[in-house]
């Protein structure tokens, strides 16, 4: 190897080493997931569409729990790509409930990356704010139940 792609291999890592962070320990895993080379788009990443699929999964695991019936999508408020997901990587979904109205559910989810090579390390690759809504059994907004004590 050169000493000018050793310089380059280097500084690549490094720049990869600046995002690694520990997985959060005041949220709730909620799904764990690897995408496959059919989840990829024309650039050869996970297509986004795919990873907004599972935020949307995992992100209604918490308001499942507390509608306790019929819930439905009503609003993605963010949604933020802050590194590609690539093939063959672990990803961790992790939840929180930040918002309980009359009828709806807001919650924030935070994507993790542990790469297929660099196991244990861990890189936040997105993170959204998505609300939920509980329904009738004719799509109406229903009240939620009241809060477990």
């Amino acid at each position: 190897m050169s000493d000018n792609s050793s310089s380059t291999a280097r500084t690549t890592a490094s720049a990869a080493e600046a995002h690694l962070v520990a997985l959060p320990t005041d949220k709730e895993l909620v799904l764990k997931v690897i995408p496959l080379p059919a989840d990829c788009n024309a650039n050869g990443d996970i297509f986004g569409g795919w990873v907004m699929a599972q935020v949307d999964l995992a992100g209604s695991v918490l308001p499942a729990r507390r509608a306790q019936g019929r819930m439905a999508t009503v609003a993605v408020n963010e949604f933020v790509f802050k590194q590609p997901v690539r093939v063959g990587d672990l990803l961790s979904f992790y939840s929180e409930i930040t918002h309980v109205g009359r009828t709806s559910i807001t919650v924030n989810v935070e994507v993790y990356a542990e790469r297929i090579r660099n196991q244990g390390r861990y890189l936040k690759v997105t993170e959204a704010s998505v609300t939920y809504v509980a329904i009738d059994d004719a799509g109406r907004p229903r009240p939620l139940p009241p809060a477990p004590a």
